[in-house]
């Protein structure tokens, strides 16, 4: 059985650099909460992959609907909630598309939850939410780089206890995990109105992930640990000959 080496992904420079220019993020910001038709103060959890049951955006908006129930039944006093979904396709014409907006118009959400057109440009879409959801199902992502270019952009994460989530995530320090499939709604649910109601938990969230990306998944990081397995793939060859 050949060795196997893990190297995590890191991210771009040109990713960075808009994720710390304070300026570009707030025009971002104002751009793109505008194209929604949501107010600066309105919170906004995003969900940010291609629409599939495997990325669990069904749940997702169970777990969002879940949680506005929460909010109203304990009269909760918190900013306006909306939830994203980016990776939409209509185009497509897909089942599970059109399943998901068939419960956000029965459970009369309309107002609340907005599709966006799939996009590699995900950038400002990080600028202008508050909180990340990462829903991979089954084994969860593998990596999930969107986490970490969230985490770049000061967001705390709620994701799947699945899969590279696990070794991105600090459960209670960088985001909340929650259990993959129909168990995982009612933590995710809860999570959303912990995300709602503590509003410096949220921020200091945001900035352990942020820490943590520099610490550990930037680019160099990515290529010295590339560097530091070919090392020892060399050196095992060498003694083999």
């Amino acid at each position: 059985m050949p060795e196997t080496y893990v190297v995590h992904l890191g991210n771009s420079k040109e990713l960075m650099d808009v994720a710390e220019d304070s300026v570009a993020k707030r025009v971002l910001r104002e751009h793109v909460r505008e194209s929604l038709g949501v107010r600066n103060d309105d919170l906004l959890f995003a969900i940010i992959n291609s629409v599939s049951r495997g990325k669990g955006q069904d749940l997702f908006l169970r777990s969002f609907y879940e949680s506005l129930q929460l909010i109203q039944e304990k009269k909760l006093q918190v900013p306006t909630l909306h939830a994203v979904v980016v990776g939409s396709d209509m185009n497509a014409q897909t089942k599970f598309e059109t399943e998901l907006r068939r419960f956000v118009v029965d459970k009369k959400l309309q107002d609340r939850v907005h599709f966006v057109n799939k996009t590699l440009a995900v950038a400002p879409y990080l600028a202008s939410i508050d909180v990340l959801v990462q829903n991979s199902q089954a084994r969860g992502e593998c990596f999930g780089r969107i986490t970490i270019e969230a985490m770049a952009f000061r967001l705390p994460v709620l994701g799947t206890a699945a899969g590279g989530t696990m070794e991105i995530v600090v459960n209670g320090t960088t985001g909340f995990l929650h259990p993959v499939g129909k168990e995982g709604v009612t933590p995710l649910a809860n999570n959303i109105v912990k995300m709602a109601t503590h509003v410096e938990k949220r921020l200091t969230m945001g900035k352990k992930g942020y820490e943590r990306v520099k610490e550990r998944f930037l680019e160099h990081h990515m290529a010295h640990r590339i560097a530091l397995v070919l090392k020892d793939v060399l050196r095992k060859a060498a003694m083999q000959n």
